[in-house]
């Protein structure tokens, strides 16, 4: 009997599903609460390659639901302790550890090694960046999102529309895991559920996950779900840059304050807050690109919205995060 015979008992696996798994490249982003299933799982079942990236290191505070990790580890690289303890798992596949993030300037290589990516983050502004690099390079895109109690896991791109022809736009306020909490099986059960949609689908059983969304609603237990195959993309849509892409002509505008950011974006960067854009109405000369950047990406989003209803020029955001780079990925 070999580690995978359970699975390869299965008609839909055997052996040409096994082999399928082994010539796989996962690419996970995150490696938090989703994360953690995720990886163990796809690790277990044979998939011969995986990359995880993650700019964070282990706290105290994520072991509720980050279970691989043990409190010796508070303050190691998350990347590479969960790819450690993953190579103890299964020294039949091939494990990356990346500590960083996944934006516009390291998002093209990463998504074109990998056969299918994991969207694990907890980073809007990850996954919407993911899911540009996936519809354009038409690579299959498993992404998840938990908060509190509920959450939703679903496949985007490869043969089915992006994040954005489901979620076109963001709520007027975000929350995250450290601010509205989540409890670890709740991310534990998505985490699994992403973990076996991304199975079928380099598998490629039918029906494809790819076009599938399901909302879990943890408090009473109920599911819901929908395809979406012939969702339409916005008509206008908000990508992300970063700060190596600026040019000295581009309009700049920081939205951070400046006990948040003493130093801006840029040294020719404009301060504004998210409503001057209905007031003031500062806007770029012609020629010029707009660059708007905040923490997280949510104020650079909302300004963006509010200069397109008088502005049509070019708009590109910036998500900086705590240091200088885009959002986190813990979930």
């Amino acid at each position: 009997m070999t580690r995978y015979a359970r699975q390869m008992i299965l008609p839909e696996v055997g052996q040409d599903g096994q082999s399928k798994l082994t010539k796989a490249h996962a690419l996970i982003i995150g490696a938090g609460g989703l994360g953690h299933p995720v990886a163990q799982y796809l690790t277990a079942a044979g998939v011969g390659q995986i990359t995880i990236i993650d700019p964070d290191t282990v706290e105290l505070s994520n072991l509720h639901r980050q279970t691989l990790f043990t409190e010796a580890e508070v303050g190691q690289p998350k990347a590479q302790t969960l790819c450690t303890r993953l190579a103890k798992l299964n020294s039949d596949v091939a494990l990356k550890a990346i500590t960083g993030t996944l934006n516009p300037d390291t998002a093209p290589e990463l998504i074109a090694a990998a056969d299918i990516i994991l969207d694990c983050a907890d980073s809007f502004a990850a996954s919407y960046i993911a899911s540009d690099e996936c519809l354009t390079q038409g690579k299959p895109l498993i992404s998840a999102s938990a908060l509190g109690l509920q959450g939703y896991v679903g496949g985007f791109c490869g043969t089915a529309p992006p994040l954005r022809a489901v979620f076109p736009d963001l709520p007027q306020h975000l929350a995250t895991c450290a601010t509205a909490g989540v409890m670890g099986p709740v991310v534990g059960t998505l985490g699994a559920m992403q973990a076996q949609m991304a199975i079928n689908t380099i598998l490629g059983l039918t029906p494809s996950p790819l076009g599938q969304l399901m909302q879990v609603d943890f408090a009473t237990l109920r599911t819901y779900q929908f395809r979406f195959d012939t969702a339409p993309e916005p008509d206008t849509k908000l990508t992300f840059t970063t700060h190596n892409q600026l040019t000295p002509n581009d309009f700049i505008v920081d939205l951070r304050e400046t006990d948040e950011a003493p130093t801006p974006v840029a040294p020719t960067a404009l301060r504004h807050q998210v409503a001057d854009f209905d007031t003031a109405h500062p806007t770029p000369a012609k020629g010029q690109r707009a660059i708007l950047t905040c923490r997280s990406g949510l104020r650079a989003w909302q300004a963006a919205r509010k200069l397109q209803s008088y502005w049509d020029g070019e708009i590109l955001l910036i998500a900086m995060g705590d240091t200088n780079t885009n959002q986190g990925t813990d979930t």
